[in-house]
């Protein structure tokens, strides 16, 4: 008998693949890889442009069950925190407390659903001060997903070090690259994505 497989894509626009003329960004490409794997799966990408954590705290959880309501293998991916970071109106969007906060409550409230998560870290943007804030918020993601026991994909730092992802910013408008960019994404995070799918409870390995 095959699984039910469904995965909710959940964050912001880099989620929604902005940028992308493919209109796939990085969940399409991870879907299909899937597929390409002889993993059938329902997918749904429920990225929004500019919302933060915060925002999506207040939606995911509607918009997740009603997609993933009855007898099936439930999963959920989060990506967001780039909008928290942003500088704005004088201050940060959403200080590294909150967005912290804000992770721990969607995590604890999947583990109360028995919806198996993924978090895949907040890339980095072309401005370096932005980064900076970025880098932190990341570590306490790694630290809150650890504690929870929730897997976490730490792409930053290596798509930092991709000349290919930050050109794709720099030719764009500094925080989403075109599809080749989605395409460098997906291919770092596929083996994992895949392993996550077959065998959700194994640790995996650091993302490189």
């Amino acid at each position: 008998m095959v699984r039910d497989v469904r995965v909710c894509f959940v964050g912001d626009s880099l989620v929604a693949g902005l940028g992308d003329p493919q209109c796939l960004g990085w969940a399409g490409r991870l879907a299909g890889r899937a597929t390409a794997a002889g993993i059938p799966l329902t997918y749904y990408n429920l990225g929004v442009r500019r919302q933060t954590s915060s925002d999506i705290a207040a939606r995911w959880e509607a918009e997740c069950g009603q997609r993933l309501s009855g007898e099936v293998d439930a999963r959920v991916v989060f990506s967001f925190g780039v909008n928290d970071t942003l500088w704005e109106n004088e201050a940060i969007r959403v200080p590294a407390d909150e967005s912290a906060a804000n992770l721990r409550r969607m995590l604890r409230r999947c583990a109360e659903l028995d919806w198996t998560v993924l978090v895949v870290a907040p890339p980095p943007c072309i401005d370096d001060e932005q980064n900076s804030r970025t880098i932190e918020l990341d570590d306490r993601f790694t630290d809150m997903c650890a504690r929870e026991q929730v897997q976490y994909l730490r792409v930053h730092q290596p798509l930092r070090h991709n000349d290919s992802w930050m050109r794709e910013l720099r030719d764009g408008d500094g925080y989403h690259p075109g599809a080749p960019g989605y395409e460098q994404l997906a291919a770092m995070i596929g083996p994992h994505w895949l392993q996550w799918l077959t065998e959700p409870r194994t640790r995996l390995p650091t993302v490189s």
